[in-house]
């Protein structure tokens, strides 16, 4: 592999703090707020569906500038260095040290492009769905990773969270894909029968550099499930949804944050 792209929430960024000071901000006690968020991940329903347990008809937009009105030096809805995985700096250097490069892609807010540049991992590109008018899983998104980091698809792994909106489009646009099992939706979906389709699961990025270098598949040590098919498409696959156009609504309604 020439390229390593990676999603943001939940597989560098640990999203705890974040989901907490929502609770917070919708008065809700913080369990009753991860347990429904949690619900709608295994329900297979947009993590926006859970403000409408406690707030129905919320408008997030809204309350998300009244946030930053009322608090505009908080973290609120964003995220810093605290909340960076321990295992994504070692990963990175790793990552270099074997020659592959290393590109952020995921789907974020305009102002997510600062806190990961304030980061300084050391990064060749940062693709943000809100700048491009594209998000995942629009096969565009991943086909503007391949065209900044100026390699075909085939020598890009994308490494993400979710089978939905990581692994199975980019297969379906020709690159490797890498299943985290971490977070809500990286436990959940790695149990889903379309999970096979990832080229390798793993529960942490620490063995990603060796793994991406040597081109191996995961061993059952890894993470203790069976190694994964690694193969095209599988019959339980679903087809790829129709894109809409690219607006900055798409982006902001298929981001992983509110």
């Amino acid at each position: 592999m020439a390229v390593a792209a990676f999603d943001i929430g939940e597989t560098l960024i640990d999203e705890t703090r974040i989901w907490s000071r929502w609770a917070d901000r919708l008065s809700v006690t913080r369990l009753t707020f991860l347990g429904v968020l949690g619900a709608m991940a295994a329900a297979g329903r947009p993590h926006r569906d859970a403000f409408e347990f406690f707030r129905p008809g919320l408008d997030i937009e809204a309350e998300m500038a009244a946030w930053a009105a009322e608090d505009p030096t908080g973290l609120r809805e964003n995220f810093d260095g605290d909340d960076l995985y321990a295992d994504v700096p070692g990963c990175f250097a790793g990552l270099r040290d074997a020659g592959i490069a290393v590109v952020i892609a995921g789907n974020q807010p305009p102002q997510a492009r600062a806190a990961l540049e304030a980061l300084d991992l050391g990064v060749e590109h940062i693709v943000i769905s809100a700048d491009i008018g594209w998000a995942k899983p629009q096969p565009e998104f991943f086909a503007a990773v391949a065209d900044v980091a100026g390699v075909e698809p085939d020598r890009i792994a994308y490494v993400g969270d979710r089978v939905d909106n990581d692994v199975l489009p980019a297969r379906r646009s020709g690159m490797a894909a890498v299943l985290v099992r971490r977070g809500p939706w990286g436990y959940l979906q790695a149990e889903w029968p379309e999970a096979a389709q990832a080229d390798h699961i793993v529960a942490s990025l620490d063995a990603l550099p060796a793994l991406l270098a040597a081109g191996r598949d995961v061993a059952d040590g890894d993470v203790g499930f069976r190694p994964r098919a690694r193969h095209p498409e599988s019959a339980s696959a679903a087809p790829p949804p129709k894109p809409p156009p690219p607006t900055p609504q798409n982006a902001r309604e298929a981001g992983r944050l509110p």
